[in-house]
């Protein structure tokens, strides 16, 4: 019996025609644990975003721009329809699909209210009902599920915090106490870990400890967790104000808020907790996550970390950078590397710069992203362990990878080419570097939204009729998520840029069947010196607050890649600068200390050698 076999039979017994599957656990985490892989498990599709509609007689993927060449490819077309989410939305296909008085499920403890909200229309358009089911019909019928996380959780010194938890719970509920709520409840990790400075290893590549929160406005926290996660240590840490109780308590917990302003994340809460606060008589406010803008502005304490992680990490790739280059001109036994061998020994050089999580070695920030000729034309391909592509031949080799440095957490994508790329290819190459150059060197007002930076990365595709469907940049923690916000650079990025938000800077060109290029740096938004009109002989001073960007990525972009006569003088001048900044920076490493190595010194003069 196949997965959507069984969860039919589960949901019907119920009474009902179908069932949502969202992939997303109980705090909304980008990566979930293996126990809550559900849409995987159901469909097969691996993508890191999606949503499958299951009815009686249909079922329905759908996927973003990234995940329309991929998904195809795991899924059974058969019992599944792959649908692109830009074409058709998930409550269009329900209302076409659905006939009156049809009954369909979902897990209030996976949608937020605002997701639900969003099908009300639809559902009603179809006289059908959306409702919350008993149990997770998937679940029921999983029967090699496996169990839930149970790292414990650690301790985040103040050293790389940059606050004491004291200072932040004070701070923020000052916040909830503003806005005439007696307490606010908290669904995602990220920010507990953030506001009370642990961490933990409950998801993959994140560090974070797997709880909800109950904030108080005089500061004071009540943890649902699992308390074996807390040793005496741990505890200590946190002191009295912070009480930690089990997972089950906290039902009961919200049953006794009866008259209490309670603030709920409309966009990040599951809606069962709303449910459940409204029928213990408690006002629920809609109120934002009160962590969310806090921590994504680092302060100087994350900002130096930020430093120091990327230039650890900038020696520890250029060794890769290096040893790749002779591997694939002269390979082991003869035989061609693959792209899984590839991503395990970029592993190993991350894991050789001795700062990482802490044990029992180097933690990639997101698994990375090995891909040779046609394979990176997915924008978040991930290679077979057994099976993937031999690097040989004339093309392009796409790398996006990061780590997790309890200082700072980074990510990179560069391009490498291997053999003799075409023409076409170094064109892409080039023109996906010219829109990077473009949003590194911006100077913009303060407080503009992502959205408004968006169309600089793509102008020099543009102009030759070409796109990509992504976002050019997204927002990153502080040894937090690497996919973290809420700012970013996309064309609806809403959130304003302030100082201190780090964010991706990553346009991207992809054919289909032929190659894929992307290109990426990290930024951090600082405060620019206020411009003058240079280009007159007038001397007009701005009068406006402005701010820039900080390159924190430290390895070198590979000329290989590239059609120099395409750049501009300013756009040369930039890759010169950039690279004498890279060789100043990482070079010292290189020479001496615990990623010494000659020979990538040697490689890096070469790489970062003016044009």
């Amino acid at each position: 019996m196949t997965p959507l076999h069984a969860l039919r039979r589960a949901y019907q017994a119920d009474g009902f025609n179908g069932f949502l599957i969202p992939r997303a656990d109980r705090h909304k985490n980008e990566t979930p644990p293996a126990c809550d892989e559900r849409l995987a498990y159901a469909t097969g599709f691996t993508g890191s975003a999606g949503l499958a509609a299951v009815l009686d007689d249909r079922a329905a993927l759908f996927v973003d721009g990234r995940y329309e060449a991929q998904a195809p490819t795991q899924v059974d077309a058969q019992l599944i329809s792959v649908i692109a989410i830009r074409n058709t939305k998930p409550a269009t296909w329900l209302r076409e699909a659905l006939a009156p008085g049809r009954r369909i499920a979902y897990d209030p403890w996976l949608h937020t209210a605002s997701e639900i909200e969003n099908f009300a229309e639809a559902f009603k358009a179809a006289e059908a009902e959306l409702l919350p089911a008993p149990r997770n019909y998937v679940d029921q019928g999983w029967t090699d599920r496996p169990g839930p996380p149970s790292a414990p959780g650690r301790i985040h010194p103040e050293i790389f915090a940059g606050e004491s938890a004291a200072d932040k719970r004070a701070r923020i509920g000052a916040e909830i106490g503003k806005a005439k709520l007696d307490r606010v409840v908290l669904t995602d990790p990220a920010s507990i870990c953030w506001l009370l400075n642990i961490r933990g290893g409950d998801t993959p590549n994140t560090p974070l400890l797997l709880a909800y929160a109950l904030v108080d406005r005089d500061g004071g926290v009540e943890l649902f967790s699992d308390p074996a996660k807390f040793d005496r240590a741990l505890v200590e840490w946190l002191g009295p104000e912070t009480t930690i109780s089990d997972w089950d308590a906290f039902e009961g917990a919200l049953a006794s808020q009866s008259g209490a302003h309670v603030g709920v994340d409309r966009a990040r809460a599951p809606i069962a907790i709303s449910q459940k606060l409204t029928a213990a008589g408690a006002t629920v406010n809609w109120r934002p996550d009160p962590c969310v803008a806090p921590r994504a502005r680092f302060n100087a304490a994350e900002v130096r970390g930020a430093r120091a992680a990327h230039q650890r990490d900038g020696a520890a790739l250029c060794r890769f950078f290096c040893w790749l280059d002779k591997a694939v001109a002269a390979p082991q036994g003869g035989a061609p590397l693959n792209e899984a061998e590839i991503g395990a020994r970029l592993i190993a050089f991350r894991d050789e710069t001795g700062a990482a999580l802490g044990a029992p070695h180097q933690e990639p920030s997101f698994d990375a992203i090995v891909a040779f000729g046609p394979n990176a034309a997915l924008p978040h391909y991930r290679a077979p362990d057994e099976g993937s592509a031999e690097v040989v031949g004339d093309g392009l080799l796409l790398i996006d990878s990061g780590g997790q440095y309890q200082d700072g957490t980074t990510d990179i994508t560069r391009m490498v080419a291997i053999g003799a790329p075409t023409g076409e290819m170094r064109a892409a190459c080039t023109r996906v570097l010219q829109g990077m150059i473009a949003v590194s060197e911006l100077v913009f007002p303060e407080k503009t939204p992502g959205g408004a930076l968006d169309a600089f990365a793509r102008i020099a595709l543009w102009r030759i009729g070409l796109d990509y469907d992504h976002g050019t940049g997204h927002g990153v923690g502080s040894f937090l998520g690497v996919h973290d916000g809420p700012q970013r650079i996309s064309q609806t990025g809403a959130t304003p840029l302030e100082a201190g938000m780090v964010l991706s800077n990553e346009p991207g060109r992809y054919k289909p069947g032929a190659f894929g290029v992307r290109i990426e740096n990290l930024l951090l938004v600082t405060p620019a010196d206020t411009p003058t009109d240079a280009l007159t002989a007038i001397d007009v001073v701005g009068d406006r607050k402005m701010h820039r960007f900080e390159t924190l990525t430290l390895v070198p972009i590979d000329r290989r890649v590239l059609a120099i006569e395409l750049l501009s003088a300013d756009e040369r001048a930039w890759l010169n600068a950039y690279h004498a900044r890279v060789l100043a920076e990482v070079g010292p490493l290189l020479a001496e200390g615990p990623a010494a190595d000659a020979e990538a010194a040697d490689w890096l003069a070469a790489a970062t050698a003016q044009l």
